[in-house]
Formats: structure tokens, sequence, C-alpha cells
């Protein structure tokens, strides 16, 4: 990925993404399953997956962990682009103020 890509390149990258699934894989002991957890409702949901299902679950998980750098780097293209058209129109729109003198009241 470019250092600073553009975030309408970001958004085509994330749309071609077509399978996602959170969660990671653990091989069980007896080698024939893995399990899948995942977060589900605030609650740890587990599925055992035979061994033939593995490489497609593996590829939707790395599916979602591009996802979710893809989206980490849009949202901070978007930041600094946002801060960059703020930073000029702050410096653009800015009026040097004069000094003024107090006004000394008189007894």
């Amino acid at each position: 990925m470019k250092a600073n890509p553009k975030p309408e390149d970001l958004l085509k990258q994330i749309a071609a993404i077509q399978e996602m699934e959170r969660g990671k894989l653990c091989r069980l002991r007896d080698g024939t399953h893995y399990n899948h957890q995942t977060w589900e409702k605030r609650r740890n949901v587990v599925r055992y997956v035979p061994r033939e299902r593995i490489s497609h679950l593996q590829k939707a998980i790395a599916g979602y962990q591009k996802y979710t750098k893809l989206t980490k780097a849009y949202a901070d293209a978007v930041i600094q682009r946002t801060r960059s058209t703020e930073k000029r129109e702050t410096s653009a729109s800015s009026i040097k103020k004069t000094a003024r003198t107090p006004i000394i009241p008189q007894i």
C-alpha cells in the first residue's frame, strides 16, 4: 500500500473484498476439527469446523482483517485531508489584529 493512499482508492479496495468473517481459528487436539471463536452480541461463540472448510474460513478471516486495516487507513486519510483543508482555511482567513491601548479610567 502507498504511504498516503487516496480515500477513493481505499474505498475501491474495500468494495473488492467479497468474503469476510470475524474471529480466529484454533486447531483442536484431535486434528480433525478446528475451533472458530468469535464475539456475537457480547458473547463468545464457538463453532467447530471440519478440516475441509478451513481454507475457505481462513480466506474469509483474512478478508475481514484486510477490511479493518483498509477502513482505518480510509479514516486516517479523510482526517488528514480534513485537517489540511481546515489549516488552509484558517491561514487564509486569519487577520492580523492590532494591539489596543487600554483605557485608563480618569479619577
